[in-house]
């Protein structure tokens, strides 16, 4: 599904406009950017949290030369389904 069948399905779900569900989706996933960004989790409770995690640094080989080369620490986003939400998929 993509975002333009996920909005019309949402639509159609919530008895909403799909200009309307648009406006919250793009909404929803900029707050949970923003969150993220700031070093915050979203925790929807039923369904699974968002967050940033930190990948460490390390030492990686470029396979094309075999020399090794020093790749960054970075933030990574994560999400971690809820018990209910797995429950749910596992029926």
């Amino acid at each position: 599904m993509n975002k333009s069948e996920f909005i019309a399905k949402v639509a159609e779900d919530a008895g909403l406009s799909k200009k309307d569900s648009e406006k919250f989706l793009n909404a929803f996933m900029r707050t949970v950017k923003k969150a993220m960004e700031e070093g915050d989790k979203v925790q929807l409770v039923g369904f699974g949290t968002f967050e940033a995690k930190v990948r460490a640094a390390k030492t990686g080989v470029n396979p094309a030369t075999g020399a090794k080369i020093e790749i960054a620490e970075c933030k990574v986003p994560s999400f971690k389904a809820g018990k209910a939400l797995k429950d749910e998929l596992n029926k």
